[in-house]
């Protein structure tokens, strides 16, 4: 029987319950679990670690790559997207039959085929990053920030009996519609340097905005933490988590809370649970006032620690 474990609570981290759960195991179960997660780390240094569905290890960029469980018999590697997968190795071995699943069962005494695997998990990764460059790792889970490429187009639509073009709108001006440039898709990296390159690459007006916010973040939390992670700006405070990230989109500019249901007032956009945030487009006035005080608000408090600590 699958051993559930303890549901996720407050404080303690996805990675700190699966370090339990592998210490817990103390056989060749928690050895197997142990080497499965250290290779998937070795593949994908930017991935992170939940804690999902009652006890069951999981690890996400971009969505779910692959599941970690442990049976009396047998510890499984469950794979969300494996169908789609080539397995030239064929490491896959249960849940053939399914339209999108495959599973990989380890039993006692059997070797992982290291090499092959970390390829297989690189190109699930690889998978769910094609199949939406702005959508964040782990957006089905409720700690993800940044919203998904869909929501954005369908939020950029003109009502249909809007008649006067405005400055946002795809279609505004004379001649071809005009597509913003995509920011620059940068690697994971610490420091400033990161975020004002991600700044510099964006649209003149985005550029303007994210640097006044920046620099709010700057006067406000002052220890803050920079970085670039998932191609997207990121602040935190050390130890204590992420508390805030943004993107930008062709119409808006994105900033998201990862602990944006704990703020007063809550920001106003939701698509996750936890997670608050708010648009911006080229027209809009921000109030820097309100904006300060929700940064001070979530620096304050334990943010979203992205599957390790800061």
């Amino acid at each position: 029987m699958k051993r559930s474990g303890p549901p996720r609570q407050d404080g303690e981290s996805a990675s700190q319950l699966i370090s339990q759960r592998i210490a817990e195991l103390g056989d060749w179960r928690g050895e197997t679990l142990g080497r499965i997660r250290a290779l998937i780390k070795e593949a994908d240094p930017d991935i992170f670690e939940e804690w999902k569905w009652m006890g069951t290890p999981v690890w996400s960029h971009n969505g779910i790559v692959c599941t970690g469980e442990t049976y009396k018999n047998v510890v499984k590697m469950t794979f969300a997207k494996g169908a789609s997968l080539k397995d030239p190795s064929r490491l896959f071995n249960s849940s053939l039959d399914g339209n999108a699943r495959r599973a990989i069962d380890i039993h006692e005494g059997e070797e992982i085929d290291a090499p092959a695997l970390k390829a297989l998990i690189r190109a699930a990764v690889m998978m769910n990053v094609q199949a939406g460059r702005l959508r964040p790792p782990g957006a089905e889970d409720a700690d993800s920030l940044l919203a998904e490429s869909k929501s954005t187009k369908a939020s950029a639509k003109k009502p249909a009996a809007a008649k006067t073009k405005t400055s946002n709108s795809p279609s505004a001006g004379k001649g071809s519609p005009r597509t913003a440039r995509k920011p620059a898709s940068l690697p994971k990296s610490d420091g400033d340097a990161g975020v004002q390159a991600y700044i510099a690459s964006m649209e003149p007006w985005q550029a303007a905005l994210a640097k006044r916010v920046d620099a709010l973040v700057v006067k406000h939390v002052p220890d803050v933490r920079k970085a670039v992670r998932w191609h997207s700006p990121f602040y935190g405070v050390q130890a204590q988590g992420w508390f805030l990230a943004f993107a930008a989109f062709q119409y808006h500019v994105k900033f998201s809370f990862f602990k944006g249901t704990s703020l007063k007032p809550v920001p106003p956009i939701g698509q996750f649970k936890g997670v608050r945030s708010l648009d911006v487009r080229e027209s809009d006035k921000i109030d820097e006032k309100q904006l300060a005080t929700w940064i001070k608000q979530a620096a304050s408090i334990p943010g979203w620690d992205g599957g390790s600590q800061l």
